[in-house]
């Protein structure tokens, strides 16, 4: 493949909601540096900013973040900021909120429901917006998120909001959403060895009700912020070498080909692998590769 001349165009479209974006986007954690917002080392702060503005280039108009998005010296709202404002108009921010972390980076218990005010306006602050195109409502362990999707939904009604979404959720959940308000898109990890067969439920219960499937860890799978690893790399490796790609193009093409549904939201802080990431949407995989790549998922889980 020839990266250098491919665009996320290459990847198709789909719509959150009246928002169309190309479906190979762009996830904002990796940019504040090593361990992504753990307690690694900061990023540097001029690439980060260059790969924002390169990732505009190639096409990139969905990008996905959150205020927990930081590192020692770096924030990941703070950097798209400064680095896109003011925004294009066809440019999509999709933020989360649920988590928490206090000023030392340390987390916290989840978010109650009368706390998410106060998180959609920080990622407001941030951001350097008067409303969010996209929330997530990231699911910290809750038997059930009526409470506080009830509370996101009331912020939708009052403008701060355009468009809701779920993360880390089960079909039950999404359904428990959906009697609230509209869900334009579901956040879950996903990928090649992803091992929960809970995700192809919920992939496929987006697909029959025309909502956004949004993998995290598309490449790394279960790997997660490590990396991918494992016995299917070896049938990965091969199928990439036959097209001349990168096995994280094979990976990020695999997951595009579950569905029309399915986005890409692949992060990286490395100006080099952004283009190879927004590439991966102009790969199509045979359909016989694609069920040797359907065989080694199913065994993963």
């Amino acid at each position: 493949m020839t990266s250098e001349t491919i665009t996320a165009e290459a990847a198709g479209t789909w719509k959150l909601g009246d928002l169309t974006v190309n479906r190979i986007g762009f996830g904002a954690m990796r940019l504040t540096g090593s361990a992504a917002f753990h307690h690694g080392t900061p990023s540097d702060r001029r690439r980060s900013i260059a790969v924002l503005r390169r990732a505009i280039e190639l096409g990139v108009n969905h990008i996905d973040t959150a205020a927990f998005y930081f590192s020692a010296l770096r924030s990941a709202n703070e950097l798209i900021n400064t680095a896109l404002a003011p925004y294009a108009n066809d440019l999509v921010i999709a933020t989360k909120v649920g988590p928490f972390r206090d000023y030392a980076g340390e987390w916290g218990t989840s978010a109650r429901p009368d706390q998410l005010r106060s998180h959609v306006e920080e990622n407001l602050r941030q951001l350097g917006r008067d409303h969010l195109d996209m929330v997530y409502l990231r699911r910290m362990r809750q038997d059930s998120i009526a409470e506080h999707f009830g509370a996101l939904a009331e912020l939708r009604d009052a403008g701060l909001i355009r468009h809701l979404g779920v993360s880390d959720v089960e079909t039950r959940h999404l359904a428990e959403a959906r009697a609230i308000a509209p869900v334009v898109a579901v956040q879950n990890q996903y990928g090649l060895d992803s091992p929960d067969p809970r995700a192809d439920a919920v992939l496929r219960t987006c697909g029959e009700q025309g909502i956004a499937f949004v993998p995290f860890f598309a490449i790394a799978g279960q790997g997660g912020a490590l990396g991918p690893s494992g016995p299917q790399e070896a049938e990965v490796l091969a199928i990439a070498k036959a097209h001349g790609a990168t096995p994280a193009q094979v990976r990020l093409a695999w997951t595009l080909q579950q569905g029309p549904h399915v986005l890409a939201i692949p992060g990286t802080g490395n100006p080099d692998h952004l283009t190879e990431n927004v590439a991966a949407g102009a790969l199509r995989l045979t359909p016989d590769e694609i069920a040797r790549l359907d065989a080694l998922h199913a065994q993963s889980e």
